[in-house]
């Protein structure tokens, strides 16, 4: 059950090659797979071939491992060592299992890996504590929550997070899920501020951020990208009034070129509003609901599949809400899909989502959060059928009419671009990832190239009889088909050869040969002149290319230079600062100067007018005596002369 068979594996690599009866090749163009990744939500679509039938036939049965809980979720009976029960965690599906990395318990934070494997609903632990660092020596990875879990390939990213000890900047971690070995991302460019409470989704080989909660609790609305090649975080800078700052909210990216970002935590209250992001214009606009519209809440998951996003759970300080809600991003509008009771996980706070497909069977598997007490309980709930058919036909139509290359694709590589990060050779930076089934740029040239040639040979063809060009019609198309995708030089040769041994088989049978000929040299000749004008707009843009290099690393010099300006300039401003704060205690100790001065010079006022008393009692004092003296002498004379 949820097997791929090898079969299937190698699916997206066959390539396929028509005869030359049926004319031009037509490119077949695979389904895209929609990933949603933000905060601990995922999305995975696993198909069932005819091998995967007769593998799966001996799996157990999802039927047999659950029980009835509430109206439509139900409990996922599971074996083996259950993971700590926690919330706030992160999950993400790769292949048939689901992988939860961290989260909180009621003892703190956690830092381990639990696996849950869909084939036997069994759960194990991973060996996540040591990860390879760029020494090759084994450290260990922090304790984290509010983090996001991106899958990527066979590998999970981790995103993010509250971690402990603490971090300044945001941190990518990789887990291989093959030999459950972790490893850290080196990243290089304008790493964002660590934060939590955020969301990444995934468009191609690039990560998307948007969001979250600084250390501080400062709620942000950056906008930032993850190159996976070159590991370079760039700011991505957009247009009109986006959302406001914000946590604990959802994020999908739908189509690869419309970022949509619903509710979440302000400073002061729960958001019910919708805003996208056009990646053709890098502009935001609040997407305007004509009737129903769920309420404020923040700490809800969301699933995006095909046109339409459901979004689980969340609430407000006051109430958790129930509801399983879809946004149809053609009609935009709002709808309830289930309605399930307070007992069920996602009226928890902080649980998972993930998505899951079986078949024609749709599935939405619910974990752990916290109610009164962290939970570790797993529910699932089974979709309806017409739902998801309805929306994945919607997709599928979309696609078949779209021509183009994705322009969000072509948006994003161009942002990596103008930064000068991952820049690649002319002839890689024009074609986009073959993976997801886009047609390149060269590749479309060519065509146009193809046909405008085919219809001048057919101008110049008309004026033979109708018999030699009803005859030469098919080589012709053969001639367009094979240079509408070359693959490599050795099949371009191999066709023109054959071009014109079909030539001379024509020259045999109507005798026109140098009429071909001619047609063939002009043939000829057209494309050297074209492929010698296409050398020449390569090598006039590769000069562009080092130009703008050159003035991308004056730019960068400049800003150096800038920043070691303002540096000297902050401490200039600090030594100031300390300047002035002794100043102030200069003049606080002249003023204490000057009063104690003053404090002497009365002392010296009051000893002066003090000595002047002496002075003058010293001086009456000398008077006293002297008028005793003379009494005295008085009264010796009168003594003597008696």
């Amino acid at each position: 059950m949820f097997a791929f068979s090898r079969k299937g594996k190698k699916l997206g690599r066959v390539k396929v090659q028509l005869s030359d009866s049926a004319g031009t090749r037509s490119p077949v163009r695979h389904s895209k797979r929609t990933n949603n990744n933000h905060g601990d939500d995922a999305t995975t679509v696993i198909n069932d071939s005819d091998d995967n039938n007769r593998s799966s036939s001996t799996a157990p049965e999802l039927e047999n491992f659950t029980s009835s809980n509430s109206e439509g979720w139900k409990k996922l009976a599971t074996t083996g060592d259950k993971p700590t029960p926690r919330f706030n965690h992160a999950a993400a599906v790769i292949g048939k299992k689901m992988i939860i990395v961290g989260g909180e318990s009621g003892n703190g934070l956690l830092e381990d890996v639990q696996v849950l494997n869909f084939e036997n609903f069994s759960w194990t632990t991973a060996s996540s504590r040591l990860y390879l660092s760029p020494s090759s020596l084994q450290l260990k990875i922090p304790a984290c929550k509010g983090h996001c879990l991106v899958p990527w390939g066979k590998k999970v990213l981790l995103v993010g997070g509250r971690t402990v000890p603490p971090t300044d900047r945001v941190s990518v971690w990789a887990f291989e899920t093959e030999t459950e070995c972790w490893s850290l991302m080196e990243a290089k460019g304008d790493v964002p501020v660590a934060r939590s409470g955020h969301t990444v989704v995934q468009a191609g080989s690039n990560l998307i951020l948007f969001g979250g909660e600084d250390m501080k609790r400062r709620k942000l609305n950056d906008l930032h990208m993850f190159d996976l090649k070159s590991l370079t975080w760039l700011p991505l800078h957009s247009k009109g009034a986006g959302p406001s700052a914000r946590c604990n909210h959802v994020a999908a990216l739908y189509d690869d070129k419309l970022l949509l970002v619903f509710g979440g935590t302000s400073k002061s209250k729960s958001l019910n509003d919708l805003y996208s992001l056009d990646f053709e214009t890098m502009t935001w606009s609040r997407i305007k609901i004509k009737g129903f519209h769920p309420s404020p809440r923040s700490g809800c998951c969301g699933v995006l599949c095909g046109t339409k996003w459901y979004i689980a759970g969340g609430g407000s300080r006051k109430k958790r809400h129930a509801e399983i809600f879809t946004f149809d991003i053609l009609k935009s509008e709002w709808s309830v899909v289930h309605t399930s009771t307070q007992q069920s996980v996602i009226t928890n706070k902080g649980f998972s989502l993930v998505h899951l497909q079986r078949k024609d069977t749709e599935y939405l598997v619910a974990f752990g959060g916290l109610k009164k007490e962290p939970s570790d309980q797993v529910e699932i709930l089974m979709m309806e059928r017409n739902e998801f058919s309805t929306s994945r036909r919607m997709t599928l139509l979309s696609e078949k009419r779209s021509t183009g290359p994705a322009i969000g694709r072509q948006n994003l590589a161009s942002v990596i671009e103008h930064h000068g990060s991952g820049r690649k050779s002319l002839s890689e930076s024009l074609l986009v990832d073959p993976n997801h089934g886009n047609v390149s740029l060269r590749k479309e040239n060519a065509e146009d190239m193809a046909l405008k040639l085919a219809r001048s040979l057919e101008d110049e063809r008309s004026s033979l009889p109708m018999e030699q060009t009803r005859k030469q019609s098919d080589t012709n198309a053969e001639d367009t088909s094979s240079m509408v995708e070359p693959e490599n030089t050795n099949r371009d040769e191999k066709e023109r050869n054959d071009d014109t041994t079909a030539f001379q088989e024509i020259d045999g049978k109507s005798g026109f040969f140098p009429a071909n000929s001619s047609i063939y040299q002009l043939y000829e000749i057209k494309m050297n002149a074209l492929i010698r004008k296409n050398g020449i707009l390569e090598g006039q843009l590769a000069a562009a290319l080092a130009s703008r290099e050159a003035v991308e690393k004056n730019l960068s010099s400049a800003l150096k230079s800038r920043q070691e300006v303002e540096k000297r300039l902050s401490d200039t401003l600090k030594d100031m600062e300390l300047m002035k704060e002794k100043l102030v205690l200069v003049e606080m100790a002249q003023e204490e100067a000057n009063s104690l001065s003053n404090i002497v010079h009365s002392d010296h006022v009051r000893l002066e007018h003090d000595v002047a008393f002496l002075k003058a009692v010293l001086d009456d004092t000398q008077k006293v005596m002297y008028i005793i003296h003379v009494f005295n002498g008085v009264y010796q004379f009168r003594y003597q002369s008696l």
